[in-house]
């Protein structure tokens, strides 16, 4: 990673892997829908933080006449369809299109990657490249996100939050709480919100299993990068998460929205 882009997790051969678990689990809470907005038949498709790039593959499968373009900083994973096409760029800098571009925008999960003061600028410069008339479409949650946490989640998060405000992301909850308010001060309209509670353990199923293995990769990483915490240290609070998830039936809380960019005026 750039040194201007604060990206909370350490960058790992596994990172993949991790993205791709974390988007089925979405999927599959999600009743297997890629997105919510209402686009229909979109001719260009924008995926910011792309990540694997598996949702913007996904998105060639079910809209069989789109183009996906996936921006993110590294390279997600090789031999992508034929329609989909990575663009290696860093969303802090601006998006490198022209505006008006794209029939719908999507952006998942950049909590742990945009700085707290950005995203004002990060959404007025989605609806920018969106088509009037097009979509933008967000999720994401806050950093200390785990609802009904005991001690053990609760002394991970605290770790979390640590180094979340280190690098100048939001340690508060507003960007969870404002998302859809982005939205709106950026222009759109139509704007619609809506929570997603997913489960984390086996106690929830494959969503929950899929999760709690996601998370816990990403704490793996975010804890290696402590040098003052030792790995027995790091065994034994990761080990209570886990019974922790399952014990107190913990669940992950995620802001899903979409608002529309207004039609050119005539």
């Amino acid at each position: 990673m750039s040194e201007d882009a604060p990206y909370l997790l350490p960058r790992h051969a596994g990172e993949i892997d991790r993205l791709d678990l974390q988007h089925y689990a979405i999927r599959v809470a999600m009743d297997g829908a890629t997105h919510r907005a209402p686009v229909r038949s979109p001719a260009l498709v924008l995926d910011v933080g792309a990540g694997s790039g598996q949702w913007g593959w996904d998105i060639t499968e079910e809209f069989t006449a789109a183009h996906v373009v996936g921006v993110d900083l590294v390279p997600g994973k090789p031999r992508w369809p034929e329609r989909y096409q990575p663009v290696r760029a860093n969303l802090l800098h601006g998006l490198p299109f022209l505006s008006d571009r794209f029939d719908l925008v999507h952006q998942r999960l950049l909590f742990l990657g945009i700085p707290a003061g950005s995203w004002h600028a990060v959404a007025h410069d989605l609806i920018r490249v969106t088509r009037p008339g097009g979509w933008i479409e967000l999720m994401d949650g806050p950093v200390a996100g785990l609802d009904n946490a005991g001690p053990a989640i609760d002394r991970l998060l605290e770790l979390a939050v640590a180094a979340a405000d280190a690098r100048g992301l939001d340690t508060s909850g507003k960007v969870y709480q404002s998302l859809d308010g982005y939205l709106r001060l950026a222009g759109a309209v139509n704007v619609e919100r809506r929570e997603l509670r997913l489960p984390v353990g086996e106690w929830g199923g494959q969503v929950g299993s899929l999760l709690a293995t996601d998370l816990r990769v990403g704490f793996i990483r975010m804890l290696e990068a402590r040098s003052e915490i030792g790995r027995q240290e790091r065994t034994d609070l990761l080990r209570r998460v886990q019974e922790e998830y399952e014990r107190r039936q913990v669940t992950w809380t995620l802001a899903l929205v979409h608002g529309r960019k207004p039609e050119a005026a005539r």
